[in-house]
This record gives C-alpha cells, sequence and structure tokens, in this order.
C-alpha cells in the first residue's frame, strides 16, 4: 500500500524552440513537470517572455506514443522528426489564443519520461489515486451492522386511505 500523503514531483527545465516559419524559431525556456498526484497527466510551462508563463496539461499517454509516432488530434498532437540531423519531438498545440508549434530535443524529453515512467508504471497510475481504496471505503460505511442504510430516508407523499 502506498503513501497516498507523499507525492513525488518529476521536473525538467529546457530549452524548447518556438517555431515561426520553416527558417525562424526563437528559444523558449519551459519546464516538464509529472507530479504523481496527478499521474495520468504532464504539465508543461512555457516562459514567453510574459508576465504570466503559458501552462499546458495533457496526458503523459500521448507525450509517451509522441516520441515514437505521430499521435493526437485537435488541441494537442505531437510527432517525432529530424531537423539538421538532431531528433525533435514537434508540439502542435491549439488554444482559444493562438496555435504554436514546439520543438523540444527528444533525447531531453525521453529520458525525462523515462523517470516518469520509474516513478510510476504506465498501469499503475489508478493505484496512486486510491480511488480503490477510496471505493472500498466507500462501500464498508454504506453497509454497516443495522439495516439503517436499507430504510428509506423519504417517507412516502401518498396519504394512507385517503386522508389529506
Amino acid at each position: 500500500m502506498r503513501n497516498h500523503t507523499e507525492h513525488t514531483t518529476v521536473e525538467r527545465e529546457l530549452e524548447l524552440k518556438l517555431v515561426l516559419s520553416p527558417e525562424r524559431s526563437i528559444p523558449v525556456p519551459a519546464r516538464l513537470a509529472y507530479r504523481t498526484d496527478d499521474p495520468y497527466a504532464v504539465h508543461i510551462t512555457f516562459h514567453v517572455g510574459s508576465d504570466h508563463p503559458v501552462h499546458w496539461t495533457f496526458a503523459r499517454e500521448l507525450l509517451v506514443e509522441g516520441v515514437f509516432r505521430a499521435c493526437g488530434h485537435g488541441d494537442v498532437r505531437i510527432w517525432p522528426t529530424k531537423v539538421e540531423n538532431r531528433s525533435v519531438i514537434l508540439m502542435a498545440l491549439s488554444s482559444p489564443d493562438g496555435d504554436a508549434l514546439l520543438e523540444a530535443p527528444s533525447a531531453q524529453v525521453s529520458a525525462w519520461l523515462e523517470r516518469t515512467l520509474r516513478t510510476v508504471p504506465p498501469g499503475t497510475e489508478s493505484d496512486l489515486l486510491g480511488i480503490d481504496d477510496g471505493l472500498a471505503e466507500l462501500l464498508a460505511t454504506t453497509v454497516v451492522g443495522d439495516d439503517l442504510w436499507l430504510r428509506d430516508p423519504w417517507p412516502s407523499d401518498e396519504s394512507q386511505d385517503g386522508e389529506l
């Protein structure tokens, strides 16, 4: 049984490139974060030169798959490619505020992802959420020794024998 009160965060600072055109990109400092209290998600914070960093959250599974093959649709699409003989991962992000194409170094992202997968192996995420424990606790408290839980808490509104 895991201790649900202690959470681990696996972080990595790295420099991404915001692709403005095929010839032009600008560096964007970013932080990748994976938290065991949110085990299905990865969080990316971009520092784009404004006062407020931009936060994106999406499924860890999507990033794991995107290291190897094109995946995703809609707001987040990820695919591996080569740029000037370097292996990179491209992330196309769409929001009401606009679209961005970001280039991340494959080796650094893969190394960070491996750390998250060692911390929480795929398929064990639900253990961390304590859903099974919570469900067992809920069911245990419902079935109590006496039969209170069987009684109708709302007496019928129907009047007996036509009385008002």
